[in-house]
C-alpha cells in the first residue's frame, strides 16, 4: 500500500528522468523511461505521459 498522494510517483519519475538525462547522457530517453517505470511502478499510461512530458521539456531547453 502506498501512502503517497496520487501522482507523486509520476512527478518523481519525471524529475528522475530529466536529471538522469542531464548527467547520464549515454542512455536513450526510452531506456531511462523504462527504468523509471520499473523504479516508480508506473502504468503504461503513466509511461506514455512521462515520454511526452520529458520530450517536450527536452525540446524546450
Amino acid at each position: 500500500m502506498n501512502i503517497q498522494p496520487e501522482g507523486e510517483d509520476l512527478r518523481k519519475a519525471v524529475t528522475w528522468v530529466l536529471e538522469e538525462k542531464k548527467f547520464n547522457s549515454g542512455k536513450t530517453l526510452k531506456e531511462l523511461i523504462e527504468e523509471a517505470c520499473l523504479q516508480f511502478d508506473l502504468s503504461p499510461m503513466d509511461a506514455e505521459f512521462l515520454y511526452r512530458s520529458t520530450s517536450l521539456k527536452d525540446k524546450a531547453v
